[in-house]
């Protein structure tokens, strides 16, 4: 047998070999799932499924906050993994996969809410935060709502809703990374990539243009 051919049948048994022992999906920490799903055309199927498993209540928090009311966040969630499923390759660094994600769930939120000519209460956030920084007091408190309270309520979310929506991307991502999926300035700066600085100066720069706008709501 030529050297050529030994050398083929070599590579082939290697190749083999490395399939007969590579770890389960189950077993492989993240960063090595998505390095999977960008090795051929399309992402392994097994690999996939095990960052669906590990990433779906993530992707249903973000959804759950942001479209408390709505009954299709299901099919939303199913976009979600269906864009991530024909994008993946374009994620050229995998360690921050959980912030692309989040930025693809928020993204689609906001996409099919421009289709929506109105919604009530799109957006819910919880009573508000005391963090050292400060915090926005996102909720109008009432023990019994009025008609006029109720509307005031709802004319406030929709109007929070569009405040939110109509700011530029980055500050949009980072202020519901904090607000609502609740991170740590480190985290965000590690899922988008910028620095620590830029964070704090977005969210800090994000929450003053949402209250220049919510004040008449807020006194």
């Amino acid at each position: 047998m030529s050297q050529a051919i030994q050398a083929s049948w070599l590579d082939v048994e290697v190749t083999q070999h490395r399939a007969s022992v590579s770890p389960s999906p189950d077993k492989l920490p993240s960063f090595d799932l998505i390095l999977r799903c960008q090795e051929g055309l399309r992402p392994d199927s097994a690999a996939f499924d095990e960052l669906l498993r590990r990433y779906q209540s993530h992707v249903d928090k973000i959804l759950y906050h942001l479209a408390p009311d709505w009954q299709d966040r299901a099919d939303l969630a199913q976009e979600v993994w269906i864009r991530v499923y024909r994008n993946i390759n374009r994620l050229h660094e995998p360690v921050k996969f959980r912030g692309w994600l989040s930025r693809i769930a928020t993204n689609l939120f906001y996409d099919e809410l421009r289709k929506r000519k109105r919604i009530s209460n799109p957006i819910s956030l919880d009573a508000p935060r005391r963090m050292e920084d400060g915090e926005i007091d996102w909720d109008i408190v009432s023990d019994y709502p009025s008609p006029d309270d109720t509307l005031a309520t709802t004319e406030f979310y929709e109007r929070l809703r569009t405040a939110i929506a109509d700011l530029p991307e980055a500050f949009r991502t980072t202020i519901i990374l904090r607000e609502i999926d609740g991170l740590a300035y480190e985290e965000i700066a590690e899922m988008t990539g910028v620095s620590l600085g830029t964070v704090k100066s977005r969210i800090a720069r994000a929450r003053a243009k949402l209250q220049s706008i919510l004040q008449q709501y807020l006194d």
